[in-house]
C-alpha cells in the first residue's frame, strides 16, 4: 500500500520562500483548493493519506518532500538549504518514525528532498542553492548500508533537481535539457519537456500514472504519446511559490 503523507496549506504561504520567481500574491483560499483536489488525486490513484500537523506559522511548511528522503528502509530527515524551513521537519521526523527507522542530515550539511530523484536502487542528487555536497554526502552515508547509490547532479537556473526532472514511467524520465545534463541519466530513456514550457518537467508519479500540472498542455502532449497516463491538476496558484506537484506529499509504502 501506498502512503501518501501531506500537509495543509499554510495561511502565510504568500511569504513563501523564493529563489528564481518574482513575488507575485498568492491566494491562500485558492491554494488550499488547489492542494484539496491535489490530494483526491493521491486517494483515487489508491494513496492512503495522512495528514501531518499543520504548521500555519510556517509559509512554506504544504512543499513537505523538501522534509524527508524515504526509501523501503530508511526516512533521512533533510535539513533545508532555507534557514526559514528548517523547523518544518520535527513534525514530520515524528510521523514517520512510526514507518521507519528515522536518521538526520546534520550541519554544515543541507539538503532538500527536492533534490533527490530515486529511480530504483539509484538516488539523483542535484547540488543546487538548497543542498551542497555535504548534505550529499551525508545522505549516500545514511543510505549506503542498504545498498543504493547516491549519484550527485549539477543543476541550472532551477530551485531543485526535481524541477528539472521527474521519473513518469519505469525507467523513463522527464526532463529539461537546459537545467541538467541529459548524460547524467545514462541508460534511462528521456522525455524532454516542449521548449515552450521550461517548467513542465516536474511530475508525481504513481504506478502507472503521472500527475502533471495542468499548465503544461504540450508536454504532456508528448508524454501521451508514448504511451503514459497523465491526470492534470491544476496547481497554478501553489507554482507562484516555486512549486511543482511532487512538492506537496511524501509517498512510501507502508504495509
Amino acid at each position: 500500500m501506498q502512503l501518501a503523507l501531506v500537509r495543509e496549506v499554510s495561511p502565510t504561504i504568500d511569504q513563501c520562500e523564493l529563489t528564481h520567481l518574482a513575488r507575485t500574491p498568492i491566494d491562500p483560499g485558492r491554494a488550499a483548493a488547489e492542494h484539496r483536489r491535489y490530494v483526491t488525486v493521491l486517494e483515487e490513484l489508491g494513496c492512503q493519506v495522512r495528514w501531518i500537523p499543520p504548521e500555519p506559522a510556517l509559509p512554506d511548511a504544504v512543499f513537505v518532500e523538501d522534509t524527508a528522503v524515504v526509501v523501503d528502509e530508511i526516512a533521512v530527515m533533510t535539513r533545508p538549504g532555507a534557514a526559514s524551513r528548517r523547523p518544518e521537519t520535527a513534525s514530520m521526523a515524528g510521523v514517520l518514525a512510526a514507518y521507519r527507522r528515522v536518521a538526520a542530515i546534520d550541519t554544515p550539511g543541507t539538503l532538500d528532498g527536492g533534490d533527490v530523484l530515486r529511480v530504483d536502487r539509484v538516488l539523483y542528487v542535484g547540488r543546487s542553492a538548497r543542498t551542497n555536497a555535504e548534505g550529499i554526502a551525508q545522505l549516500a552515508l545514511h543510505l549506503a548500508p542498504y545498498g543504493y547509490q547516491v549519484r550527485p547532479v549539477e543543476t541550472r537556473g532551477c530551485l531543485h533537481l526535481k524541477s528539472a526532472v521527474t521519473e513518469v514511467a519505469q525507467q523513463t524520465l522527464l526532463l529539461n535539457p537546459d537545467w541538467i545534463d541529459a548524460q547524467a541519466f545514462g541508460h534511462l530513456a528521456l522525455i524532454e519537456v516542449d521548449p515552450d514550457e521550461p517548467q513542465a518537467a516536474n511530475a508525481l508519479r504513481i504506478g502507472g500514472v503521472a500527475v502533471h500540472a495542468a499548465a503544461w498542455q504540450r508536454t504532456r502532449a508528448r508524454l501521451e504519446q508514448q504511451g503514459i497516463r497523465v491526470i492534470p491538476v491544476d496547481v497554478s496558484e501553489l507554482a507562484k511559490a516555486e512549486a511543482g506537484v511532487s512538492c506537496c506529499s511524501v509517498i512510501l509504502e507502508s504495509s
